[in-house]
């Protein structure tokens, strides 16, 4: 006997929440039951396109009593108190990251979330990326015998705005805060955060004091070392590689293009087509297979859904970053 839709509701929908409102409608195990915005206007948009009743108010939609679970995808600074209601209603979450900015209030609701047996998700959506997961799956196997080196390209195409930087947290907490959940993907024993910004080309990064390039060093207990190479630009496109060295071999992750047909003219030889220029593009799958495994946790099933505590880490690690480029020293670090 097939086990009914997992009823959601939808909190936020700007431009993550209309992406995740699309993976719902496509997914045969769930189905959007509400949707709820304080931009009433967006929650009708939403629920007209994907179904599901729409409301200004997230409280009438976690007490609606006719939804299973609950995905956040609401601005970050009401993610905790989000979390807690859900909590507080019996409903499993999955919330889009950072959990919060600020890691003394995730800290508070750290022992509620350990404590009442409701499952809370983060949306770590790359480790579902199957390119991703797949070269994961071979380090953990011992394919490439010890881990020694692993390097994390992210480059996005073009900077955010300036209005966007002032409230995001800065890179660390709002870009880096993925590969930083990508190494510990890897690898779990981190214990050294180095980090060096510039402000080499965004105006944006200058005004707010954040960067708009950053290389970030983590040093695992064992000795191995992660890369992190940041840049708020990039004339190719969405830039998304991994490069796994071990004591037997290396695994590379290259990017994704729209096809592989390649040309040779007089001018190039095996031109390829761009790299996507969005990260919707870049992550769809990723995106999708992360709603399948967060309805296997709502149904109790077996789940490689990210914690709150891989949530709660990729903080203290963004943090650590941040004061290592603000200050200019390693920051040791015990997630």
């Amino acid at each position: 006997m097939t086990q009914n839709p997992v009823r959601f509701g939808l909190i936020g929908t700007g431009r993550i929440g209309q992406v995740h409102a699309a993976s719902i409608a496509a997914s045969p195990d769930a189905e959007l039951a509400w949707v709820a915005d304080p931009f009433i206007e967006g929650a009708n948009s939403v629920a007209q396109r994907f179904g599901g009743t729409a409301t200004a108010s997230p409280e009438e939609l976690i007490a609606s009593g006719e939804i299973d679970a609950v995905l956040i995808a609401s601005p970050t600074p009401t993610h905790v108190d989000l979390i807690e209601a859900s909590i507080s209603a019996g409903l499993p979450v999955l919330c889009e990251k950072p959990i919060d900015l600020d890691i003394a209030r995730v800290d508070a609701l750290r022992p509620l979330v350990a404590s009442s047996g409701v499952p809370v998700a983060l949306g770590f959506n790359r480790r579902f990326d199957p390119n991703h997961a797949a070269a994961q799956a071979r380090v953990a196997a011992g394919e490439i015998g010890g881990l020694e080196q692993l390097i994390i390209i992210s480059r996005d195409p073009a900077a955010p705005p300036a209005e966007y930087i002032s409230v995001s947290g800065g890179i660390f907490r709002d870009m880096t805060i993925h590969d930083f959940d990508m190494a510990r993907f890897f690898v779990s024993d981190i214990v050294s955060v180095t980090a060096t910004g510039t402000r080499a080309f965004d105006p944006g990064a200058r005004e707010h004091g954040d960067f708009d390039t950053a290389t970030v060093t983590l040093t695992t207990s064992a000795g191995a070392v992660v890369t992190i190479i940041n840049s708020r630009h990039s004339a190719v496109g969405y830039d998304q590689r991994i490069e796994a060295f071990g004591t037997k071999g290396m695994l590379q992750v290259g990017n994704v293009q729209s096809n592989t047909v390649t040309l040779s003219t007089a001018d190039a030889v095996e031109a390829r087509p761009a790299y996507p220029e969005f990260f919707l593009e870049r992550y769809a799958a990723a995106y999708s297979n992360e709603l399948t495994e967060f309805v296997k946790l709502v149904r109790g099933e077996a789940s490689t859904s990210p914690t709150f505590e891989d949530g709660r880490a990729a903080l203290v690690l963004a943090d650590a970053a941040q004061r290592s480029a603000t200050e200019g020293v390693a920051v040791q670090v015990q997630l």
